[in-house]
């Protein structure tokens, strides 16, 4: 256990400030999209559930009135199941951004060494060079692992969705 936080360790080192924006950044999207399955599949049922009995108990469903309730519960489980998706979305995309920032700042350090130092020294330009790569790759990375989850939750509330239509049928 050691080896690996010795190996992260490096690594933080390795990219600099950025990288450290970017672990927060993916700390705090893994967290939204752990909080969206889980209100998905523990929470959602129970909303379903209520509105379903709701539904069944108006006797008479072909009238403005129950078509307007019909709506309301359908816009409501929209907006329950989308909760924090706009947020989820933003922040992968500001991901990539954080590590071009890092690859910016890392080429910054890189050309500060060989102003200083010259090219001779590949030791010193390397430092800057990685931390460029490093927080390139790690943008992407949580990027794209957290875009497919994204999408995830996406289908999910669509398809949820649906099921609630199917269920808030007009015939009695």
């Amino acid at each position: 256990m050691g080896w690996l936080l010795s190996s992260i360790d490096t690594l933080m080192d390795a990219g600099g400030t950025v990288l450290w924006a970017i672990m927060l950044l993916s700390l705090i999207l893994w967290f939204l999209i752990i909080e969206r399955f889980l209100f998905i599949y523990t929470a959602y049922p129970e909303y379903q559930r209520q509105w379903v009995e709701k539904w069944r108990a108006i006797k008479q469903k072909n009238n403005w009135r129950a078509r307007n309730i019909r709506s309301y519960y359908i816009s409501q489980a929209k907006l329950e199941l989308g909760r924090n998706l706009t947020l989820i979305k933003t922040l992968i995309a500001l991901c990539p951004m954080l590590g071009l920032l890092g690859t910016v700042t890392g080429m910054i350090a890189t050309f500060d060494v060989m102003a200083v130092i010259g090219t001779g020294n590949a030791r010193a330009m390397a430092t800057g060079i990685s931390s460029a790569t490093v927080t390139t790759m790690a943008g992407m990375v949580i990027a794209i692992s957290c875009l497919y989850f994204s999408k995830r939750i996406d289908d999910q509330v669509s398809e949820e969705t649906n099921k609630l239509v199917e269920l808030l049928t007009y015939d009695k």
